[in-house]
């Protein structure tokens, strides 16, 4: 099997299109079908049922796909060690980070860092937190910044470089901005915009009202921050955003409740020989970490 024709499995595989996979790799859709079928033609078994416009992974496909990841990550894996011997810190360096880390926290991080190592490529990912850690798992990214999990894997080495503090606010309109001290169960009178369901943040703000007993009256959830700030605003709702951002036109509601942190870091995985590239990425992350990220303890 060649290298190839797993990458445009794994594309098909992942994206469930042809033409979506021949996207990806920067291909025509014939020329990933071609490959396709070498690689059906190498292990005499057929990997993909097309039905209508649907691609659907057959029993074979099911079978190849965590096996051609593994494959692929030993390939990269080998390659990045050979090329470490140099000690030329030069390459591609694959980067996921989430828009609120891309926007606030990296810029100034990554122009030093460019500057220093003009010979590295970044190839910059903006995802959700979620969607990066899922990605550093599966050995598709090298290094991830972004929201740390709440309970991450132990593949994974995560490593918290900012911590932030989560405000309470609102709308200087809005009747909860009248109030001078809140209790946690008042705010549940109230509409609250937050982050979607899956997001750590999310599992962090729910622990907390459901240690209090409590259900959060959520009428519309987003991923982007900036968006729930302009959604609490114009008064939609109350929400839980970080201290950065509460200025201008937000109230920050004071709750009777401890306050809420949550841990911004980069994280890598365990098992994976890092580039040096990388390595020089890490050292840059170590050098910004904050007091209080240092001495963070879940």
């Amino acid at each position: 099997m060649d290298t190839q024709s797993l990458q445009a499995f794994l594309a098909v595989a992942d994206s469930g299109s042809f033409s979506r996979a021949a996207e990806q790799l920067h291909l025509t859709q014939p020329a990933v079908s071609k490959r396709i079928a070498v690689l059906e033609g190498q292990i005499d078994a057929r990997l993909f049922d097309r039905i209508g416009r649907r691609v659907a992974l057959t029993e074979a496909g099911r079978l190849l796909l965590p096996r051609a990841r593994r494959i692929l990550v030993m390939v990269d894996d080998s390659r990045r060690a050979l090329g470490n011997l140099s000690g030329d810190v030069a390459g591609r360096l694959t980067l996921a980070t989430s828009h609120h880390l891309g926007l606030h926290r990296l810029p100034s991080l990554l122009e030093r860092y460019t500057r220093c190592h003009p010979e590295v490529r970044l190839d910059l990912h903006f995802l959700d937190s979620e969607q990066a850690y899922q990605g550093v798992l599966d050995g598709e990214l090298e290094i991830a910044a972004a929201t740390l999990a709440p309970h991450p894997d132990a593949q994974l080495e995560t490593v918290p470089v900012w911590i932030d503090r989560l405000c309470f606010v609102c709308a200087e309109d809005h009747p909860l901005a009248r109030r001078r001290h809140l209790a946690l169960h008042e705010l549940c009178d109230h509409d609250a915009v937050l982050p979607g369901p899956l997001t750590f943040t999310r599992t962090l703000i729910e622990s907390r009202f459901a240690a209090a007993g409590l259900d959060l009256p959520v009428a519309i959830s987003t991923n982007y921050l900036e968006t729930l700030k302009m959604m609490a605003s114009i008064g939609l709702g109350w929400s839980l955003l970080p201290e950065s951002m509460v200025v201008g036109e937000l109230h920050e509601l004071d709750v009777d409740h401890p306050p809420i942190h949550r841990p911004l870091g980069y994280l890598v995985h365990r098992s994976r020989t890092l580039s040096n590239a990388a390595r020089a990425m890490l050292d840059m992350f170590d050098a910004a970490r904050t007091p209080e990220a240092l001495a963070w303890r879940e």
